[in-house]
């Protein structure tokens, strides 16, 4: 088997120049016209919701920019892994310290994903680097939420702004993936993928090859995949809670982080637009709430302790409307 057919779904589709870039048309037109004067391009920050395609554009820009020996002047790291300010005094600035340009390369690059994570201190830290090696190197940050990146850093960035991506654009790529595999599919199937997934093309593409794997990609194989029933498990949590069985909601959380290896970030989501059906809750309580466990997550606390907490707080407050109407 050919290296090439051994590789995920997710990386062997993944593009490998700007215009094969699934939707963000705003991101390519700005961008292009920044690649076409590499000499000037200035630091970088890509913002926005998970699977959009961020980390992609900036190694499609690695390339583009250095070209054969991009993997040579190309420093990766993943922030919210490597975090802490020791890994930018002494990797980040080890790498940007030495200079060893060719004939065509004009900066090295160092690319951090979800620099969102990193502490405050690495951050401040980091800004002070890219300031004194900007003749040198040129930094793309990735996140998801760039409030949680300081002032003086998104300053010196050009940001852009990626968007969630919509139904058709998601299927339509899933289906050539199935064409160029050979695989069969139900429409409905990939519509299901899309509604799981919602706009993330990286988990998206994961879940279609997991359904290939059983054969016809059909609605009950996404179903079965694709975790359907760990949806309604968030449902029913959420209702537990407001029922106001806090030890039955908690059970149920850690049967999703523990058991399913469900995500905090997806666990919240779903709990929201739960919490924001319910007929006899306040929407604009819930809101708040849901907000404060949402900004705590994003500072990096524990998420399975600041979930359970939202958990109780929601039984708190459906408790007490109930007890007020």
């Amino acid at each position: 088997m050919s290296t090439e057919a051994e590789l995920m779904w997710v990386e062997k589709y993944r593009p490998r120049r700007l215009e094969d870039l699934v939707d963000q048309e705003d991101v390519k037109a700005r961008l292009g016209a920044l690649l076409s004067r590499p000499q000037e391009m200035p630091h970088l920050l890509f913002a926005g919701p998970p699977g959009t395609g961020k980390t992609t554009v900036a190694m499609i820009v690695a390339r583009t920019v250095l070209g054969d020996s991009w993997r040579d002047f190309t420093l990766e790291l993943n922030a919210s892994d490597e975090r802490g300010i020791d890994v930018v005094r002494e990797r980040i600035k080890s790498f940007t310290r030495y200079v060893d340009l060719r004939e065509g390369v004009p900066f090295k690059l160092v690319i951090l994903d979800e620099a969102d994570e990193m502490t405050s201190d690495a951050q401040t830290a980091l800004r002070r680097i890219m300031e004194e090696s900007s003749r040198v190197a040129r930094f793309i940050l990735t996140a998801n939420y760039s409030s949680n990146i300081i002032e003086p850093i998104q300053s010196r960035c050009a940001v852009f702004r990626f968007v969630r991506l919509g139904e058709a654009d998601v299927v339509s790529a899933l289906e050539r993936i199935c064409r160029a595999e050979g695989c069969q599919y139900e429409g409905d199937a990939l519509r299901m993928i899309y509604e799981y997934t919602q706009g993330d093309m990286r988990q998206a593409i994961n879940q279609l090859q997991a359904a290939a794997a059983l054969g016809k990609v059909t609605v009950e194989a996404v179903r079965t995949i694709a975790g359907t029933g760990r949806r309604a498990s968030v449902r029913e949590m959420v209702q537990a809670a407001i029922g106001g069985d806090f030890a039955g909601a908690r059970r149920r959380l850690l049967e999703l982080m523990r058991v399913y290896g469900m995500e905090e970030r997806d666990i919240l989501k779903f709990a929201f637009e739960d919490a924001m059906a319910a007929k006899d809750l306040d929407h604009a309580e819930v809101a708040k709430l849901f907000a404060e466990y949402d900004y705590r997550l994003g500072q990096g606390s524990n998420p399975e302790l600041q979930l359970s907490a939202l958990l109780a707080e929601l039984s708190a407050l459906a408790g007490r409307q109930a007890r007020s109407s």
